[in-house]
């Protein structure tokens, strides 16, 4: 059984995609650079798919490049040859926002305009602000440490990102940095 079968069996082909509309689709981001087909693409609906993906792909040698909502305009999207993007735009929720301490938990294919809009309901303020505001993603955001003209008052996303949940390579989670409240640190 080869990978794709594999991941097939796994996740479901709602979740793995490999037609070549899609491959297409996954190729290429905003920026000038090459496309370059991917073998597969992998839709995670949440954390243990990405871990199950991982897995397989890591135990097969399959390089992996993940993928917000690919409006990057340095290439950080676009997938080495013959390797497997996971695109974690369906793991778009803001799952809390807690004004006490002035964070925000959120998955990594939340749409920065949305964090953005939904932290205004609770007159808060999240500073980094994008060309592409209203379409990339955060997970991108990070990867990529986008500001926008804000940047240059506030500073870029890593000045605000407070703690990362991430799989490794061999489909490991761990955590990184610490939830903490704003402000003063002892």
């Amino acid at each position: 059984m080869n990978f794709k079968e594999k991941l097939k069996l796994s996740l479901g082909e709602d979740v793995v995609k490999d037609d070549e509309e899609t491959l297409l689709r996954y190729s290429k981001d905003s920026s000038d650079h090459p496309p370059i087909l991917p073998s597969v693409v992998i839709l995670p609906r949440n954390l243990n798919d990405v871990i199950r993906a991982v897995e397989i792909l890591y135990s097969e040698r399959i390089p992996i490049t993940p993928r917000g909502s690919g409006t990057s305009l340095t290439g950080g999207s676009i997938p080495s040859e013959g390797g497997a993007v996971i695109s974690l735009e369906r793991m778009n929720k803001i799952k809390e926002i807690d004004e006490e301490n002035l964070t925000a938990t959120v998955e990594a294919g939340v749409i920065t305009g949305d964090l953005i809009n939904e932290v205004g309901k609770f007159n808060l303020f999240y500073p980094p602000d994008p060309a592409s505001l209203q379409s990339c993603t955060i997970g991108g955001n990070v990867a990529e440490n986008a500001g926008g003209p804000r940047a240059f008052k506030y500073g870029t996303t890593k000045n605000y990102v407070l703690e990362i949940e991430a799989v490794i390579k061999n489909g490991e989670r761990i955590r990184i940095g610490k939830k903490t409240k704003s402000g003063w640190w002892i």
